[in-house]
């Protein structure tokens, strides 16, 4: 079962599981950020028990829990609707968020139980590489392991927020501007390979061919390495045998 009202295939691989993740994930943070006035409207506290579900087709939904008891599947947090108006409009998505991503660990695991324990390691591996939605919505601690490369003079192709909320490209030396920046006013840019939205603490690059963006770590690209790159090609166009026009 994907949710209350939505019956799918069960995802047996580990690129299953986790894309089956990712849907769900990018669908609880558009909720939480984007949609948020929407999602904040259905949660009316003076309604019984409701969850945030992230559902595999990338949709999000507010409702009652599964009836069925034992439901198929781990179920969200119940009650979201209650702290709405008790609490800072802040703190109730970040509380919502850490929910979010507790259940969506639970979906997961559910599904990985039955891989082997190698398989379980790179599914994880795999999600460990994506920001929690908690990360995302409260702008949390980050992972910065591609800092150490960027401070030590590279100078690469990241993206830097503009005043306006666009996103422009510039030469990153040896300072900090642009990098680790407040992104609560982020755009909806999001990155071509796991959907992740764009955060200005985490290194991203530009396919100069289809202009997406991705992270660098999805892309496998450290600062250093775009650095002499002269034309970057994302691993669609790469793989592509005729170049675009």
């Amino acid at each position: 079962m994907d949710g209350p009202a939505n019956v799918t295939t069960t995802p047996r691989s580990v690129e299953e599981i986790f894309k089956d993740f990712r849907n769900r994930r990018t669908a609880i943070v558009r909720a939480l950020t984007s949609d948020v006035e929407e999602f904040s409207n259905l949660c009316d506290p003076d309604k019984d028990n409701l969850c945030l579900y992230g559902l595999s087709n990338g949709t999000w939904e507010v409702t009652l829990p599964a009836e069925e008891v034992p439901t198929e599947l781990p179920e969200p947090a119940l009650g979201i609707n209650f702290a709405r108006d008790g609490m800072n409009r802040k703190d109730w998505l970040s509380l919502v968020a850490v929910h979010s991503d507790s259940w969506l660990l639970s979906v997961a695991f559910y599904y990985a139980a039955r891989l082997n324990r190698n398989d379980r390691k790179r599914l994880f591996g795999m999600i460990n590489d994506l920001p929690t939605v908690y990360e995302v919505v409260s702008g949390g601690p980050r992972q910065t392991k591609d800092r150490s490369s960027v401070d030590s003079g590279s100078k690469s192709k990241i993206t830097k927020q503009s005043s306006d909320g666009q996103l422009e490209n510039m030469s990153r030396g040896t300072g900090h501007e642009g990098y680790g920046e407040d992104d609560g006013e982020h755009s909806e840019t999001i990155c071509g390979y796991c959907n992740g939205i764009y955060s200005a603490d985490e290194f991203w690059i530009c396919c100069d061919v289809c202009e997406r963006w991705y992270h660098g770590k999805c892309v496998k690209i450290t600062p250093a390495k775009a650095d002499s790159i002269k034309q970057y090609k994302c691993p669609s166009c790469s793989s592509s045998k005729k170049p675009r026009q």
